[in-house]
């Protein structure tokens, strides 16, 4: 296995330099750093010895020679990195405002909307009552009262021989069944809005 070569510093020679002279005119020194011919030349390069790889890299503009109108676009044109864009629904063949497929997917996110979400969290005071009656968020009246019948039918105490646990867990009920009784008939019921 090769070794993995460490990170080239910086300021340290090329090691793809082609072993030539610094591209200075009177320089004898190695060009051993590179450096972009123009802003139209990026992948064509000019060898350079340390010094003057920093001079050049000093003076470097990328906009040198361009108008004000000029630099614009490029700017413009770096957003999108320099890719072509277009305005939405001009491209594949079909407008994107007549297609059923589009239409009927914002039907659905609109009818979920409308009606109540699961997600909604309860109230934090009701988590434990809502438990009580094995029941989720949000809940109707007449959902909390179904729900108090058959667990009450169940747990009794009377139905139950006297069990002391049974009695314990009519109580929670019971409790329970109250609480969200009360809050629910105070407020509109959270199915509703």
């Amino acid at each position: 296995m090769e070794p993995r070569r460490s990170r080239i510093k910086a300021f340290a020679p090329d090691p793809d330099a082609p072993g030539r002279g610094c591209d200075v005119l009177g320089c004898e020194a190695a060009g051993e750093y590179r450096a972009p011919r123009s802003r139209l030349a990026l992948r064509e390069w000019r060898w350079f010895c340390l010094e003057h790889v920093r001079a050049y890299n000093a003076a470097w503009d990328y906009y040198r020679g361009m108008s004000p109108g000029e630099i614009e676009a490029e700017l413009r044109s770096d957003i999108a990195w320099q890719r072509p864009t277009w305005p939405l629904g001009r491209l594949g063949g079909n407008d994107w405002r007549n297609a059923a497929g589009l239409e009927e997917s914002l039907t659905a996110f609109a009818d979920a909307a409308s009606r109540p979400s699961a997600a909604k969290a309860a109230p934090a005071e009701l988590k434990v009552h809502l438990a009580a009656l094995e029941l989720g968020w949000p809940v109707t009246l007449e959902a909390v009262k179904a729900r108090y019948k058959e667990l009450a039918k169940r747990h009794h105490p009377d139905a139950n021989g006297g069990d002391a646990d049974a009695g314990e867990r009519f109580k929670a009920i019971s409790l329970a069944y109250a609480t969200l009784r009360t809050r629910l008939a105070r407020t509109p019921s959270p199915a509703a809005g």
